[in-house]
């Protein structure tokens, strides 16, 4: 009787808490939206990755319409659902959370490890990004940021340029200290050093072009946030890119209004 009392008991409670969900009818509860979200993110992760392939709006709705289907929802439904956790802050921070540490739980499957820079034709313009394409900074992280240190085996061609791409959100006025990115390219005795602070939400990048009558050995850097200041909750990154192009390319004007 005991144990049957005790099962009921627990019954009870979780019904309880179903009932006092603050998600209401209609809407995805939040185990459903960090899902979704977390394939979303996927998504827009292989966009990223894949302009060639998803270089029309027809591609990439069919690719959102997938996730969709998946979960036996319509698009209108996510975006009721959306605009819901967006009049509820608190309720979308958590999701958000969960999603973030769902597609880092997937990502440390793969490992952080710089990956080997491989060989590339002189006139391509690749992303050579080393690390994982995000980063989430909070104020008890032993090291806010990462670095990356790139030395390729075949030098890369003189006067290519790169440019340091990522979105930031979480950023506030309030913060004494902002997420700072450092871009450096070493070209047998010239170094040219890049700084730059990111004071707000959205789309950054910074760029840098480098001698044209010398070969680059190295490109080196990082992206950090000191964590002595403790007046913010946490800082997000994604979509982190590293381009390089070639001496003829002009990427800038095009590149610096992106839709």
């Amino acid at each position: 009787m005991r144990k049957r009392s005790f099962l009921f008991s627990m019954v009870g409670a979780a019904s309880l808490l179903a009932a006092c969900s603050p998600v209401p009818d209609g809407i995805l509860s939040q185990k459903d939206m960090q899902a979704v979200m977390t394939d979303m993110e996927i998504a827009e992760s292989l966009i990223d990755a894949d302009a060639e392939t998803y270089k029309d709006d027809a591609q990439k709705l069919a690719l959102y319409e997938s996730v969709f289907r998946k979960y036996h929802i319509t698009r209108a439904e996510y975006d009721s659902s959306l605009m819901w956790y967006a009049r509820n802050l608190d309720i979308y921070m958590r999701v958000v959370n969960m999603v973030s540490d769902d597609v880092r739980s997937r990502i440390d499957k793969l490992g952080d490890v710089q990956r080997i820079d491989t060989e590339v034709n002189n006139n391509d313009s690749v992303d050579i990004w080393p690390r994982r394409p995000y980063l989430t900074f909070t104020p008890d992280a032993p090291f806010n940021g990462t670095t990356f240190d790139l030395k390729p085996t075949l030098a890369y061609p003189s006067g290519s340029s790169f440019v340091l791409r990522m979105k930031v959100w979480g950023v506030t006025s309030s913060m004494k200290h902002k997420p700072e990115l450092r871009l450096c390219v070493e070209q047998k005795d010239t170094t040219i050093v890049v700084n730059n602070q990111i004071t707000r939400d959205g789309y950054h990048e910074v760029s840098l072009k480098s001698v044209p009558t010398k070969r680059v050995q190295r490109v080196y850097g990082y992206i950090r946030l000191d964590n002595r200041d403790m007046r913010y909750y946490k800082v997000y990154a994604d979509s982190i890119s590293l381009m390089r192009y070639n001496f003829k390319s002009l990427p800038f004007k095009k590149e610096n209004n992106p839709k």
